[in-house]
């Protein structure tokens, strides 16, 4: 099984993902432990100094004023994570648990946070255990952290709450932790408020989503050249000089897939009854300048991602010099922006997408296809129907892509008068990223039916290729009406999993 070493300088994207969807075990590495227990040192100088600390010594938020006890400090702890393990509404994916806990272990191997190396070591095996606490959807303001959801998790390394076996059982925390020989902690001075206290959860998340994408750009790419091919329109549109005196990098990356997916094609340039067509539509000519809009804003995420990956968030902080300052590196804007950005990209991809499969079904703009792509139009109703749940889809998405990050509701009695609003934005690009997947496959199930549907004409290598895959995968071809779900069911499967990329490529090169 692979392994992921955690040190004091953070991790890559692809070891989130290594640990949330790939369950790679965990260990700690020797700097990490060092560091924990040199921090450790500092917080119990200063839990030892009779003046107060906050989250040492005091209470927390709008409660900061009240200087606690030594007898109290240990309570204190305790009581900070399950009054905040407050979240409601059904439980959060298994994978979002994951990279929500292995970051937070990140920024607690940081030694930034004065959290105990046994401490830091029980969320590893918990990790390893694949014991998954029980994680709700509301609760988060994406301000002084993902406070209920990282609460959640820090009640079963108490033992307490319910979690996930890895059998996919929920049992009580106590229970689960007992049966695989953990030991629950006992939190002491700032351990409770370490452990909530970060972005981890809308990182997760938005590390996971630009995966998702990565690949969803690319089979955008290749179901609007199908599009294009299937509507006879030109592949002149493509050309990298063209699109190199508009120097978005993006653009051109989408526009090389397009063209290379296209090569060979018998059916580009083809015009209905030789009808001169001067100019596609927007949504097959612009396809590249959108689609690579949305790519460029995934380089900036990406970037924000990153530096994210390299931060150590916590309040207050232990700094190389000794000193336990306050901050406010906890609020999460600059994720939040970013994962609100993607799903306005996701949005916009979708829509093209639908107004292509659209003109597909279309017998006025689609060059000579038979109305809704159907076998016998009037008795059957061919794609009709398919492209009402493709709409829905979109519409739901531009719903999605309505900022949660331009929200703001004051908590902690003002002390927290301003909050970023960011899980909720990942919650809802999760959806997003979803619904994309889904329109994408509808696009593809119209497109290669409208491809093989162009009889005496030969389509390109690469869109065979796709074809013959996507056939093999269950993905119907034309015919008389059927139950259409189960092959729209197949289309999702097969662009999901990655599959409509992967049946390309050996014919294409590597896509961009």
């Amino acid at each position: 099984m692979h392994t992921v070493v955690v040190g004091t300088t953070g991790v890559t994207a692809s070891d989130v993902l290594a640990v949330a969807r790939g369950g790679a075990r965990v260990e700690l590495s020797g700097e990490a432990v060092a560091a924990l227990a040199a921090a450790r040192e500092i917080v119990e100088a200063l839990a030892a100094k009779p003046e107060p600390v906050y989250g040492v010594s005091t209470g927390f938020g709008a409660l900061a004023t009240r200087h606690i006890s030594p007898e109290l400090r240990a309570q204190l702890q305790r009581n900070i994570v399950r009054s905040h393990a407050a979240g409601m509404g059904p439980r959060v994916e298994r994978e979002v648990v994951r990279a929500l806990m292995f970051l937070r272990l990140k920024t607690v191997c940081s030694g930034r946070t004065g959290v105990r190396p046994s401490v830091a070591q029980t969320m590893a095996d918990i990790l390893n255990a694949g014991i998954t606490p029980v994680v709700h959807e509301f609760g988060s303001l994406g301000c002084s952290g993902d406070l209920a959801p990282l609460s959640h998790c820090a009640l079963t390394l108490m033992g307490e709450g319910d979690a996930e076996g890895p059998d996919g059982e929920v049992r009580p925390a106590g229970e689960l932790l007992a049966a695989h020989g953990i030991e629950p902690v006992e939190l002491r001075e700032k351990e409770g408020l370490a452990l909530l206290n970060g972005t981890d959860g809308m990182l997760g998340m938005l590390l996971m989503a630009l995966a998702d994408l990565d690949t969803l750009y690319k089979s955008a790419d290749i179901t609007a050249a199908l599009s294009l091919e299937a509507l006879l329109g030109t592949d002149s549109v493509l050309a990298p000089e063209l699109h190199a005196i508009r120097p978005h990098p993006g653009q051109s990356a989408s526009a090389a897939n397009m063209l290379a997916v296209l090569k060979g094609s018998e059916l580009t340039g083809h015009h209905q009854d030789d009808a001169p067509r001067v100019q596609d539509a927007y949504s097959v000519r612009c396809a590249p300048q959108v689609a690579g809009a949305g790519r460029d804003t995934m380089a900036h995420a990406r970037l924000v991602a990153d530096r994210e990956l390299a931060a150590a968030v916590d309040n207050p902080v232990v700094l190389p010099d000794g000193r336990v300052e306050s901050n406010g590196n906890f609020h999460g804007a600059p994720v939040a922006y970013v994962l609100d950005f993607l799903a306005i990209a996701a949005a916009d991809l979708g829509s093209i997408a639908e107004r292509r499969t659209d003109r597909l079904l279309d017998k006025n703009r689609s060059h000579g296809l038979p109305p809704f792509l159907a076998d016998d139009a009037g008795v059957d109703s061919g794609l009709m129907i398919a492209q009402y749940t493709q709409a829905a889809l979109v519409s739901d998405m531009k719903r999605l892509a309505v900022p949660a990050s331009a929200d703001s509701i004051p908590s902690s009695a003002m002390q927290e008068d301003h909050v970023s609003m960011g899980w909720s934005a990942a919650r809802k690009l999760r959806t997003a990223v979803d619904n994309l997947t889904r329109v994408v496959a509808i696009e593809l199930y119209a497109a290669t039916r409208a491809v093989e549907l162009r009889a005496g004409l030969t389509p390109a290598p690469a869109s065979q290729a796709a074809i013959a895959a996507a056939r093999a995968a269950g993905v119907a071809g034309p015919g008389p009406d059927r139950f259409l779900a189960p092959d729209l069911a197949a289309a999702d499967a097969f662009v999901r999993g990655g599959h409509l990329v992967e049946a390309v490529e050996p014919v294409t090169g590597p896509l961009a």
